[in-house]
């Protein structure tokens, strides 16, 4: 055989070679094959509870897999955009994203919702409205534009107020003063005077240190004594304006409707696990450091805000919302349905927890 009819011949191997690899890839089922995914997450990594849904729901679905659905979660330190999440998104850098709702109310104000507002439901009251009330529905309705898919993410429970270095007497107390608080809460600090400012996580406590703000909300002790505010402001308020934040998981749509059903259920399944999870987990963090800051820190000063500086706010929430109800139908539309469930939750809310906790009080009973 000459050299040349030998080269034909490997040629031709080499073709049938690359058209039976080619053969087999097709006809091996998707779920057989490796996928990898990343995950961008508006928190440090190492910033838990709001670092743990993310981080759980990669273990998840790798052990569902058996190591074939590989997602890699990268915290703010990576790629250096916090507030980006929803964009790389949407436009495929990432295939998941996880943050929460609500910062993103300059794209649409709708968004709001689906974290928490001011005077708003409780974390229990608020998952019946998204799973068995219409909450989920208006959920994908608000996103389907941006081109995601929206999964509740984890929720915060009733946050405390803030930390404050002046204490708050009046509303006249609150006029001038710098503070870090987003979502509709911020609007509402605004109507009363506060300078609202929004601030990574990463930057909070230098920001309070050094006076670029004068009193910041986070969410509550199991996060806020590791991120040291106690140090530089004593006055910690109960809460008001975020009663039951809830964090969301941002899923591209076309990446998700390329996985094969079983990766989808296992996703779906793992975001719903690792969602419950980052509730319990945030409650027994800020158990420990309730009773913990009570003994080691006497010097924090555990304020509510007067009546009528809550009666303000109110007022104020009340405004906010009217006049985003007036130019927003959607808005209005959303509303009205929250505030109708609420109603109806709250009611059972009420007979379930708050007159067995005030019997618990009036007898004593955890003494």
């Amino acid at each position: 055989m000459n050299l040349f009819k030998e080269r034909k011949m490997l040629k031709k191997m080499r073709l049938f070679f690359f058209s039976v690899l080619a053969l087999v890839f097709v006809l091996t089922p998707l779920s057989a094959r490796i996928v990898h995914w990343r995950l961008a997450m508006t928190w440090p990594s190492t910033l838990k509870p709001l670092a743990s849904p993310p981080l759980e729901v990669a273990k998840l679905v790798k052990q569902m897999s058996k190591g074939k659905f590989i997602i890699t979660v990268d915290g703010k330190e990576k790629h250096r955009a916090p507030f980006g999440i929803l964009d790389m998104v949407k436009g495929g850098m990432y295939q998941m994203g996880h943050s929460s709702s609500y910062y993103w109310k300059g794209k649409d104000i709708n968004t709001v919702w689906f974290t928490t507002v001011p005077f708003g439901m409780t974390p229990s009251e608020q998952y019946a409205w998204f799973y068995y009330g219409n909450g989920m529905k208006y959920m994908r309705q608000v996103y389907d534009k941006f081109g995601v898919y929206v999964f509740p993410g984890g929720n915060t429970g009733n946050q405390m107020g803030g930390w404050f270095k002046k204490e708050i007497k009046s509303v006249d107390d609150l006029k001038g003063l710098k503070m870090r608080i987003p979502g509709l809460a911020g609007e509402v600090m605004a109507k009363l005077g506060v300078s609202v400012v929004n601030i990574p996580a990463g930057e909070l406590y230098t920001s309070l240190d050094r006076g670029t703000i004068d009193a910041l909300e986070w969410v509550g002790p199991g996060m806020d004594i590791k991120m040291g505010f106690h140090k530089v402001a004593k006055y910690y308020y109960t809460g008001w304006h975020e009663p039951g934040s809830e964090m969301q998981f941002y899923v591209n749509k076309r990446a998700f409707d390329k996985l094969p059903k079983e990766y989808q259920t296992m996703l779906i399944t793992a975001m719903k696990a690792a969602t419950f999870d980052m509730y319990v987990e945030n409650f027994a963090e800020s158990v420990e450091a309730w009773a913990k800051m009570k003994k080691e820190h006497p010097e924090i000063q555990v304020k509510t805000f007067p009546k009528p500086v809550l009666l303000a706010l109110k007022k104020a929430t009340d405004e906010v919302f009217s006049e985003y109800a007036a130019k927003n139908p959607l808005f209005k539309e959303i509303w009205a349905d929250y505030r109708a469930y609420m109603k109806k939750a709250r009611a059972w809310s009420m007979m379930m927890q708050y007159y067995y906790l005030k019997m618990s009080k009036d007898l004593n009973i955890t003494q």
